[in-house]
């Protein structure tokens, strides 16, 4: 056995002896989750309640009035008392301060900011902090990760080829600043639908609009007519699921089995979306610095015409047998498209000759037609590129461009009813319009509201669904904000409010958030707030079934359906990641631009491996800023129930697996961020062994160690240090990110 394997093995032995001891000292406090049992029975059935607008409810009066620190208690406590239960006491201070700062921010709270909290005896020192956490532009960073699972963001294609999306990360940035600003939702689902009919000229309204990008694509598909449809059915069931909290998707090949949608309203829904093309051609800058650089470029382009125009003449052989290639790939009827004229062309034709052309321009760029020259050409080529040397310095960077979509211009390609959802099978031709049975005014109404450039459909769309008396958008935004606050939605089911979803616990609850987030001008903050400073959050998740009370809730709602207690949950691997990163002081806050790549475990897929970032700070930026790539999620997030980024996730399974443990115990950023971590405690405490103790627990699981934890660390170290000087204040730090404490909150 060699030195290097037999110090693994001490060290694992070290770390799993330390957890051990952590979890016979009671370091992990964490509730007894009650056995499972069958929900109390619901007397409000589904019934239309999710398809009529919200009615605001008188809040009831409770008995326990003194647990009701806003209307949230009040509409809890009238469950529970009718079911003869009680609100769980208050969760201690520590436990309350760092379960809300995961929750706002996805960090844990420093050790300074526990201090701060517990000398603070004002009786608004919980709402101080709730305040700081909200203007906190981490806030953005958390729940940003939270609305992207929802829109299946992605950085890539997907499919063989998962190409790189390069300005797909300025959706996500557009994304985490609308929620630092705490831009009104009506706004932030209105820019997102249709930011360029809306505002045009605003480049965070045209960034906005990446949301119809998201779709996974095959860029390299044959058949381009069946690619499209494919696009506009992805578009069509994510909008359902985002917005409307809808399965709409069930509808593409048939009526709803089970919810009122039919067939038509589903290409109804899809005709909003059918004149959009791809834009990656919109600069990101002003009108002074677009002037600039096109009298630049022009510049340019008159030192070099004749230079570029030999150039062109010498591929101009191989351009023409590599268009031609490239064509032929197509069935006729796309050459067609592609063939036509741009002015003969139909709005479906130009549609299909776009998608065409992006195909032909990759097969026909200069560095691969150069390859194809003979030897003597090649000659040439390398003369004339030199001539363009001395040219070099007039020719102007491109501009930054951005992701986006627009429209076609103010006519549309027709949209038809698919039998069985085949594009091959069109029946009948649909106009825009609303499911009949959420448009209560007129169902019948077709949507045509064209204006020059563009078809007005989507900001159509947009203004319906945010209208104040809708019946669904702030319910279903509303239920989000719940479902991750709470651990699950009044609606738990919060992509799917149809009949084949789970009915609401609370739907008066609900019909009274969602009328207060209009109320409020659509604001999430003033929601957040709303719920994390109620007494149904601030109570504890510990469950004592010695307690008669307990005992009893236990019977009654063994699932915790009327929420009784606290629930413990479990971070996401971005979460755990990032907490590892705060605590040991190695995390890099810089906020926005292209997305980090930290470095990829060995055995990692050769073929879909991104190059880390050359300096380890770049790295470790928050995990919301990893690079996204559909064909390789970044192994720790995927392993802790990472979505797969080509389907909407409202929420994220969450599997107890082999691997979670032995990544945490192996992997190397955990060791390494371990080993470093040590170094500075100790330089920074020295041979203060208890202060050192004491701070390592702030940091980690948000609470100072217990007198038996405090004894165990010390004789630990002390006995350790004794083998090996320095690495058991290591051994310490890595037992403590593998203690089930460091990646749930209580």
């Amino acid at each position: 056995m060699n030195d290097s394997y037999s110090r693994l093995v001490r060290v694992q032995v070290a770390v799993i002896g330390w957890a051990i001891a952590l979890s016979l000292t009671g370091a992990t406090v964490s509730a007894l989750e009650p056995a499972s049992g069958d929900p109390i029975e619901q007397e409000w059935g589904h019934g239309n309640w999710p398809f009529t607008p919200p009615a605001k409810p008188a809040v009831p009066q409770v008995d326990d009035s003194l647990r009701v620190a806003n209307p949230i208690d009040a509409f809890i406590l009238a469950r529970l008392e009718a079911e003869g239960l009680h609100l769980n006491r208050p969760a201690a201070r520590r436990q309350l301060l760092r379960r809300v700062t995961f929750d706002l921010t996805g960090l844990p709270p420093t050790a300074e900011e526990q201090r701060a909290f517990l000398d603070d005896d004002s009786p608004l020192a919980y709402e101080r902090v709730v305040d700081r956490l909200l203007a906190s532009p981490q806030h953005g960073a958390r729940w940003a990760q939270h609305w992207l699972d929802v829109v299946r963001f992605a950085e890539t294609d997907g499919f063989k080829s998962d190409v790189l999306r390069p300005n797909a990360y300025r959706y996500r940035d557009y994304v985490i600043r609308s929620l630092n600003l705490d831009r009104p939702y009506d706004e932030f689902v209105a820019q997102q639908l249709a930011g360029d009919e809306i505002a045009p000229d605003d480049p965070e309204a045209l960034i906005a609009t990446g949301l119809n990008r998201l779709y996974p694509d095959e860029d390299n598909a044959a058949n381009l007519f069946q690619r499209r449809q494919e696009i506009l059915d992805d578009i069509t069931e994510t909008t359902g699921l985002a917005f409307l909290g809808l399965t709409m998707g069930c509808a593409q090949c048939h009526d709803h089995k089970f919810d009122e949608i039919l067939q038509e309203d589903y290409f109804r829904l899809q005709a909003f979306f059918a004149p959009i093309v791809e834009r990656d051609d919109i600069p990101l800058a002003d009108p002074e610095q677009t002037q600039e650089y096109e009298r630049q470029l022009r510049q340019w382009e008159q030192a070099t015409h004749e230079t570029r125009a030999k150039i062109d003449q010498l591929l101009e052989q191989q351009r023409a047998t590599a268009q031609a290639y490239m064509l032929s790939k197509f069935e006729p009827a796309i050459q067609e498209c592609y063939n036509t004229p741009a002015s003969q062309r139909t709005p479906y034709q130009e549609q299909i000759a776009r998608i065409a052309a992006k195909q032909v321009d990759r097969a026909t760029g200069e560095e691969k037609l150069v390859g194809k020259l003979s030897e003597a050409d090649k000659s040439k080529y390398n003369e004339l590129k030199k001539q363009l040397e001395p040219f070099e310095a007039l020719r102007p960077a491109p501009l930054p461009t951005l992701m986006a979509v627009t429209d076609l211009g103010d006519q549309a390609p027709p949209t038809f009813i698919l039998d069985g959802g085949n594009w091959r099978n069109p029946m009948d031709e649909v106009d825009p319009g609303f499911p009949q049975f959420l448009d209560l005014s007129n169902p019948s109404t077709p949507v045509n509201v064209a204006r020059p450039s563009t078809s007005g459909r989507r900001a159509a769309l947009a203004n319906w669904l945010t209208d104040g008396h809708h019946p669904l958008t702030a319910r279903v935004i509303v239920n989000r904000l719940w479902h991750h606050h709470f651990g699950r939605g009044i609606v738990a089911t919060p992509n799917d409010f149809g009949i084949q979803g789970d009915p609401p616990t609370h739907p008066e609850l609900l019909d009274w958030l969602s009328i207060r987030l209009v109320e409020n001008d659509w604001s999430l903050k003033s929601i957040h707030r709303l719920m994390v400073t109620s007494s149904t959050y601030q109570q504890s998740s510990l469950v004592d079934p010695g307690d008669e009370r307990h005992a009893l809730a236990m019977q009654r709602d063994a699932s915790n359906q009327l929420w009784w207690h606290a629930k413990r949950r479990r971070l996401e691997g971005e979460a755990i990641r990032d907490a590892m990163l705060s605590a040991s002081d190695r995390l890099n806050r810089r906020m926005f631009g292209e997305s980090t790549r930290p470095k990829l475990p060995e055995g990692a897929s050769k073929r879909y491996a991104w190059t880390p970032d050359e300096r380890v700070e770049d790295r470790r930026r928050r995990s919301v800023f990893v690079f996204a790539k559909r064909n390789m999620r970044f192994p720790m997030f995927d392993t802790y129930d990472y979505p797969d980024m080509h389907n909407s996730c409202a929420v994220r399974t969450q599997s107890t697996t082999p691997p979670q443990a032995l990544l945490m115990l192996n992997g190397d950023d955990s060791l390494e961020l371990a080993s470093q971590w040590a170094g500075d405690l100790r330089k920074r405490f020295g041979d203060q062994t208890n202060q050192l103790i004491e701070f390592v627990y702030q940091s980690t699981l948000g609470r100072q160690p217990s007198a038996d934890e405090r004894s165990a660390a010390l004789e630990f170290i002390t006995s350790q240090s004794a083998v090996d000087d320095g690495q058991p204040v290591a051994d310490f730090v890595h037992a403590l990110f593998n203690c089930n404490e460091f990646i749930y909150i209580d």
